[in-house]
């Protein structure tokens, strides 16, 4: 076995919950800008910290009205906006806990994310999300207030909550520790019924507290800003929301990826937040963008030059002639690319799934420095993370201070520290076997380099083993194959086969520009999947692929499939995630002709 197990930094303590927070930072920063809300016409009015903590008592005292009693589970289904934010922290203010739900899940899930955790009431953006919970609603005996946000409930709730005391709000504050339950966050489901999490006060305090003395640089420099366009209900965004209520970074929300680009223009944060996907994706746009203005070849020279000029920031640093390039490229390329996300972009914080080197080294040679880390629902997010004193790109990082890591035997990343939660709520078979000895049991296979830094390389449910006793990580292939333009989602398969092959989707969004560029312009997404061109430009992008695994490991055969793994059509979960098990039992037919 290999460990690294890193001291916290922060002051070790049970005192104090999330529902403190606005409060301080009224007290201690009243006038600063808190938040940032995007209006009708594109700009933004600025909410500051005393602001924040008025209407967040404000919705609290609301609540208590409507007899929302302490340790009550409130449901949450919303896109990511200011709303969200308030809402969870005035739940925690009047003692409650926040039962997040994505705002695209169907009546099935609302229904069993409700009735399992036994939530009383349930927020909902839009008319939308209530006709979702009505539709669920015979089964939820425990549900009896369904609060819909577009419908101006929080200023019902703050005419309701005028006459309960500012007493009583300080009553359920104080009846809080680090120990309470702060909300209960139901797992993807890529397997079976989503697990419910439950995270405490601590959990998310306590790893804050040690990731901001790491990550100082990034939310406590002058005008820290981001823009959450994640959702809120997945761990991730929710944990860098509380970092920065935290830290005192300046938040706004998007919830619509259409005008992300514009809303990074007029917001201009100084660090973001995405899965690896959305760094593929500004990739690949601005490639096939370049190529459809006759510059393709400057791109990729660029490109090539940035990469160079980051793999030599780790070796020694670049020779002038590297150093020259650079700096020609960054006026002519790496600026635009640095303005398109708002100009002032210093960092950004990948999670969700491997990054890879090549997008790694090409962010920061561009001058956006990607922060790779590694967490799970289970961890309240982070556990692992590249900071900006150390970066090792293809790792997610060192271990966070609070935070151990260990390698078992088999491979197997197993974890423990501040984050861990608590338990799966109601199930305590499924926590007896995820946390074993006080280790949690990730499922996820990695290493631990010689500087403690951790390496994630597949899934211990997913590794396949051909017919010739050769066991193969899938992830490795399928980042490289996604990396592709052409390519939304892939899966490798090969378990118990000859060889290993793959099954590929095309990407509709990126099919008309890369269709222009290469000639193909009236050629349908449908013929596109076995057209010459296509196929020839796929096997390039497999052969790519293969150059990171050994022979025996290596596609040697693929298919392109008719449509695509969306969240819409179930193969997707909420955070992206491929449902392996679900694909290969509906594409079996498919997988086999590979075979045939």
């Amino acid at each position: 076995m290999k460990d690294n197990v890193v001291p916290p930094i922060a002051p070790v303590t049970t005192e104090g919950s999330l529902a403190d927070l606005p409060v301080r930072n009224a007290a201690e920063a009243s006038g600063e800008t808190a938040f940032s809300r995007k209006t009708a016409s594109g700009s933004w009015n600025h909410v500051s910290w005393a602001e924040f903590a008025t209407d967040v008592a404000a919705v609290a005292k609301g609540l208590i009205a409507a007899g929302i009693r302490p340790g009550d589970r409130i449901g949450l289904m919303s896109r990511t906006r200011y709303e969200w934010t308030l809402v969870d922290f005035a739940t925690w203010s009047a003692g409650a806990i926040v039962v997040p739900i994505y705002e695209t899940s169907s009546a099935e899930q609302v229904e069993w994310i409700l009735s399992n955790s036994g939530a009383r009431a349930v927020f909902v953006e839009n008319d939308q999300h209530r006709a979702t919970v009505d539709e669920a609603r015979a089964d939820l005996s425990d549900l009896t207030h369904v609060f819909e946000i577009e419908a101006g409930v929080l200023d019902t709730l703050r005419e309701q909550g005028a006459s309960v005391a500012d007493a009583e709000v300080e009553a359920r504050r104080d009846g809080l520790d680090r120990t309470s339950v702060a909300t209960i966050i139901y797992t993807s489901g890529t397997t079976g019924r989503p697990k419910g999490c439950q995270l405490t006060h601590g959990n998310f305090l306590d790893l804050a507290e040690n990731a901001i003395q790491k990550l100082g640089p990034v939310i406590l420099s002058d005008n820290a800003a981001t823009l959450l366009f994640l959702p809120l209900a997945h761990v991730f965004a929710r944990f860098i929301e509380v970092l920065c209520v935290a830290g005192r970074a300046r938040m706004g929300h998007s919830s619509d990826i259409k005008t992300l680009l514009d809303d990074f223009a007029t917001f201009k944060p100084t660090f973001i937040l995405a899965v690896p996907r959305v760094f593929e994706k500004i990739f690949n746009s601005s490639e096939a963008k370049a190529s459809s203005e006759g510059k393709g070849k400057i791109f990729l020279r660029a490109a090539t030059v940035a990469i160079a000029y980051s793999e030599a920031l780790d070796t020694g640093g670049p020779g002038l002639l590297l150093r020259l390039q650079h700096a020609v490229f960054d006026r002519l390329v790496y600026s635009k690319l640095r303005a398109a996300m708002g100009g002032r972009v210093r960092y950004a914080v990948s999670g969700g799934a491997p990054l890879g080197t090549r997008l790694g080294h090409f962010y920061r040679g561009i001058g956006v420095l990607i922060l790779e880390g590694y967490g799970l629902t289970e961890t309240t997010a982070p556990v692992a993370v590249n900071t900006p004193d150390k970066v090792k790109i293809g790792t997610v990082g060192y271990p966070l201070p609070g935070t151990g890591v260990r390698i078992a035997d088999d491979g197997e990343i197993l974890l423990k520290g501040v984050g861990i939660f608590t338990g799966y709520f109601g199930n305590p078979e499924a926590t007896a076997e995820a946390i074993v000895d006080g280790w949690f049991h990730t499922g996820d296979i990695g290493d631990l380099d010689e500087d403690g830094y951790l390496r994630i390389t597949g899934r211990k449910k997913e590794i396949l083993v051909t017919a010739g006793g050769k066991n193969v990580a899938p992830a490795v292939l399928e980042d490289r194959l996604r990396a592709h333009p052409l390519v939304s989602q892939c899966i490798v398969v090969g378990d118990q086969k000859p060889f290993i092959g793959a099954l590929v989707t095309l990407d509709e969004e990126m099919w008309p520009l890369w269709a222009g560029n290469h000639g193909l312009d009236g050629v349908s997404i449908e013929e596109a999947r076995t057209h010459p061109k296509v196929l020839e430009a796929l096997q390039a992008a497999v052969d790519r692929a293969n150059e990171a695994v050994s022979k025996a490991e290596s596609i040697r055969k693929f298919a392109v499939l008719g449509g695509d793994f969306t969240e819409a059509n179930g193969y997707l979960t909420p955070s992206l995630k491929l449902k392996r098990a679900l694909v290969m039992k509906d594409f079996a037919e498919d997988v086999e002709s590979l075979y045939a």
